[in-house]
């Protein structure tokens, strides 16, 4: 184990589980693309036909110059005119019109308009009130906000509670507890709107209050026992308050009355995998997808469940359906890389890393891909892979030069390496992860001034830092005679994440440096027993050496061997104790 490098962590699907409201977003917004891709593309506004009516010919003038500008692809040019239109006609079409185009540009100042000018054309009109109550958020007016929600219910629509509840999870603490007091309100004067009710609970679980949410959510089943939407979010309450057995039987009760809710299947499916019980978990999106086939998620979680149980065969037949009718193909390509890669097909995994495009799945794909290619002897066409894409897509060059710089470090081409990440600070000096990477070059290349320079560089700029204040601390315990200093950044590193083990072992380190066996060892004793790696067990064995515990720490060496025989660390610290370096 390198002393500073940070411990990873991964999982086939996320652990939070998360209500997603049946009703369209109150923040007018779609699901947003994953912000790691080589390149970005802007809708254009959906284009829809519009008959003209007996204007007069200013205001006819401005459409027609707005479609002619639409065709152009000048939707801004489009909605100016379409937004003069507007207000010059007070005609309802060209209102609705201009504000789908508004919407299309996220143009919030021209919703606003359009939605009052809307309002005082048509006062009913519930798609008016909900934009100004969208606009209304946006503006952390949350009464105005809610005003127009509770026009639109009086007028009977939906008027989107569980959205708004859902926002308030980015809301400060205050203004979630004044959104919180003003649906209470609401409900005192609607004491017979079970959505308010389940919206109120969705408020309180997130912001942080679950058990308050499961209390208010008892007497609404009690009196809307079939309230679906209810259901769901009890089931995810009683999971998160640790009553993980009951929700698990809750949910299976429930997702059998109610086999049609995908929400609630997809939630039980989660919740089996995040308990491990990924047969059950299969056995559910199996279910969901027989029901649902044309709902691509479910296909793609039956998919991944399969893959986590070993039915290789399953996954790939559900990844390759995926892919060819054009649904996560970014996602499918990488798992089913992944596939041959296990299998150790390596032509077959490039191929399907090499066609990951864009997504949250690119850069893992170009990094696997690339360590394949290297594998093969290839190392030279893996960096000019990296190195043309880099100057194809310049907004995306730093994590370009990262994944180079790490290939090379994979590759153990240090001074190529080195050169590499200088090159790519003199272009981006404030990349942290590029500077740490160039900081543990220096240290390997006995250059530990040069790294501590660069450490010092990150503490700076990020203060609580523990990876790198871990760092600057055992090359200082390793390097220098500055036990003391070094002692310090350790235990800055140790209060801001307390169970990592690297940051244990260091601690455990520059206080057997110091002559502190006891509590030495209650350090290293944490660290090996939460990572037994190689690095840990040459400490770890010295210090019960040094205790006079000598059989306990040739175990340990030897658990070290086991996992690396060649290890340096570990071999130069049993031959300086015992004389014997095969122990």
């Amino acid at each position: 184990m390198h002393k500073s490098a940070p411990f990873l962590a991964t999982c086939l699907m996320g652990a939070t589980l998360i209500i997603v409201p049946g009703c369209a977003s109150l923040t007018g917004t779609e699901e947003q693309a994953p912000a790691q891709q080589p390149e970005t593309t802007q809708t254009e506004p959906a284009k829809q036909p519009i008959e003209y009516a007996d204007f007069e010919p200013e205001v006819l003038y401005l459409l027609l110059s707005g479609e002619i500008a639409a065709q152009r692809g000048r939707y801004d040019v489009t909605l100016v005119h379409y937004l003069k239109a507007a207000k010059q006609s007070r005609d309802e079409g060209v209102i609705e019109r201009a504000m789908r185009i508004a919407q299309s540009l996220n143009g919030d100042n021209a919703q606003t308009q359009l939605a009052e000018l809307w309002l005082e054309v048509n006062p009913e009109s519930t798609q008016a009130h909900r934009v100004s109550a969208i606009q209304a958020v946006k503006r952390n007016d949350l009464k105005t906000a809610l005003d127009h929600m509770e026009t639109i219910m009086d007028q009977g629509g939906d008027a989107d509670f569980d959205s708004l509840a859902i926002v308030a999870g980015n809301m400060p603490p205050e203004q979630q507890q004044e959104l919180l007091t003003l649906y209470q309100q609401l409900a005192e004067r609607h004491p017979d709107s079970p959505e308010l009710e389940y919206s109120i609970a969705l408020l309180m679980k997130v912001s942080g209050q679950p058990q308050e949410a499961l209390a208010r959510l008892e007497p609404l089943l009690e009196n809307h026992e079939n309230f679906q939407p209810a259901i769901v979010l009890k089931g995810d309450l009683l999971y998160e308050t640790g009553e993980k057995r009951q929700a698990l039987d809750y949910m299976l009760v429930n997702t059998r009355r109610f086999p049609a809710n995908r929400q609630m299947g997809t939630l039980y499916g989660r919740m089996l995998i995040n308990e491990g019980e990924l047969q059950a978990a299969q056995d559910e999106f199996n279910r969901l997808v027989n029901r649902y086939p044309e709902i691509p998620g479910l296909r793609l979680s039956h998919a991944l469940v399969a893959l986590e149980n070993g039915q290789l065969e399953l996954a790939r037949t559900e990844l390759t359906q995926l892919i060819e009718q054009g649904h996560h193909v970014n996602e499918a390509n990488y798992y089913l890389g992944r596939i041959e890669d296990q299998a150790d097909n390596t032509e077959q995994a490039i191929g399907y890393y090499q066609s990951v495009a864009q997504g949250n799945y690119y850069f893992p794909a170009l990094a696997r891909s690339s360590a394949l290619l290297a594998q093969e002897g290839r190392l030279k066409e893996a960096l000019d892979h990296i190195r043309s894409m880099r100057e194809a897509h310049p907004k995306q060059a730093e994590n370009f030069w990262l994944l180079e710089v790490n290939l090379l470090l994979d590759e153990n081409r240090q001074q190529q390496a080195l050169e590499s990440a200088t090159n790519a600070l003199d272009q981006f000096p404030e990349n942290v992860q590029v500077r740490y990477a160039r900081a543990m070059l220096y240290d390997a290349m006995d250059q530990p001034d040069k790294a501590e320079d660069d450490l010092r560089r990150i503490i700076a700029a990020e203060p609580e830092n523990a990876v790198a204040l871990n760092a600057l601390g055992y090359i200082l315990t390793t390097r220098t005679d500055r036990l003391g200093e070094a002692r310090k950044y350790i235990e800055r590193a140790l209060q801001l994440d307390p169970e990592n083990p690297a940051i244990l072992d260091s601690m455990g380190w520059v206080l057997f440096q110091q002559g502190q066996l006891q509590p030495a060892l209650e350090y290293l004793k944490q660290a090996w027993e939460a990572y037994p790696d190689p690095e840990v067990a040459a400490h770890y064995g010295e210090a019960l050496w040094m205790a006079g515990a000598e059989e306990q720490a040739r175990i340990v060496w030897q658990e070290g061997l086991d996992q690396d025989p060649e290890h340096e660390i570990l071999r130069e610290t049993i031959q300086r104790l015992t004389g014997d370096g095969t122990q």
